[in-house]
């Protein structure tokens, strides 16, 4: 499958399309267990709210764990560490930490809006978190639509281009829509948008191991399907990339 999309800036868009082997969960249990600590068994998926109003979902039945935050089109594949007392933090690809919580079930959520962390509670059951599958025609369409969106944004044609087989399908997908939406939050800042002069396209291919790149106004994503559900960069490496000073937290 391979795709060359470029769309002129005034056009107007609307829509836009809503994301090794082991066990986080088993991982996360062994580790307590040898502390001698208490464990109150988590729910595989299950959606909870912040303090401070943020809803999210957690998806724990797979390779590993997932979070979407609510009104959200990133899902976040997450990293378990354990640290002291027990606690389990939960961090992003660029080492951010998103979640943590304790032996006895106790959670906190670590956003923009509570970097320092607001608690969360569980509320009931979720959907599972299964990466988005469009098929060629509607990834067509979706790369039309959000090269639109940043030419848009940007007062100039910004290229997409696409290269990546069916077994990438579901990566290929988040990947376009996680670093487009990292090009428009940059854009949106006003200290930022100056590291988006020399951009002039974004180019996602296959390869062994996720990768992002920025050069010569080239934004180059790599996704590998042999990595499952991480095997795409998140938008805070895509950031990173423009911005590798000072990412922001989500």
């Amino acid at each position: 499958m391979a795709f060359a999309v470029a769309a002129i800036a005034v056009l107007s868009v609307t829509g836009a399309v809503a994301q090794e082997r082991g066990n986080a969960q088993s991982e996360q249990s062994e580790a307590l267990r040898s502390r001698g600590a208490p464990t109150r068994a988590l729910p595989p998926v299950g959606r909870y709210m912040s303090d401070s109003g943020e809803g999210f979902t957690l998806d724990r039945s797979g390779q590993r764990p997932l979070l979407r935050f609510d009104r959200r089109d990133e899902t976040w594949v997450l990293r378990p560490t354990v640290a002291v007392r027990g606690d389990v933090i939960y961090r992003n690809d660029a080492g951010q930490q998103i979640l943590r919580v304790t032996p006895g079930g106790g959670m906190t959520v670590f956003t923009s809006r509570s970097p320092g962390g607001s608690p969360a509670s569980f509320t009931g059951p979720g959907e599972t978190l299964a990466p988005p599958s469009l098929g060629p025609a509607q990834l067509f369409q979706l790369m039309a639509r959000r090269s639109a969106m940043v030419s848009q944004t940007m007062g100039r044609l910004i290229e997409i281009n696409v290269d990546t087989d069916e077994d990438a399908e579901g990566l290929t997908v988040e990947a376009l829509i996680l670093s487009t939406d990292a090009v428009l939050r940059i854009a949106r800042s006003p200290t930022g948008r100056s590291s988006l002069n020399q951009l002039r396209r974004i180019v996602i291919v296959q390869g062994n191991s996720s990768a992002v790149t920025y050069a010569r106004g080239e934004l180059r994503i790599v996704v590998a399907p042999n990595q499952g559900v991480a095997g795409r960069p998140s938008s805070a490496r895509v950031i990173r990339a423009f911005l590798p000073q000072d990412p922001p937290s989500r």
